[in-house]
């Protein structure tokens, strides 16, 4: 399992455990599951999807994603819940 939190400027939007989380880095989607190796990425503009099927979902714009020991920190300049 994954411990995720999703951080914007304005509010801590997710904290919690997932199985997989999907981002938009600046050129192209990354895809993380347990175990993956460590990584930092600029994110670019897009859908972030936490859990299978993209159980959370938020449109976020810019920052950065960093994955060390199955805890993924996303930390983004712009956030919001995105519809389904």
């Amino acid at each position: 399992m994954l411990t995720v939190t999703v951080i914007s400027p304005e509010a801590v939007l997710f904290e919690g455990t997932s199985d997989s989380v999907v981002a938009p880095a600046y050129d192209g989607e990354v895809g993380i599951l347990t175990g993956h190796a460590a990584m930092m990425t600029l994110l670019g503009r897009g859908i972030l999807r936490v859990g299978s099927g993209g159980a959370q979902r938020f449109e976020i714009e810019g920052g950065f994603l960093q994955v060390v020991d199955n805890h993924v920190r996303v930390v983004t300049e712009q956030a919001k819940p995105a519809r389904a």
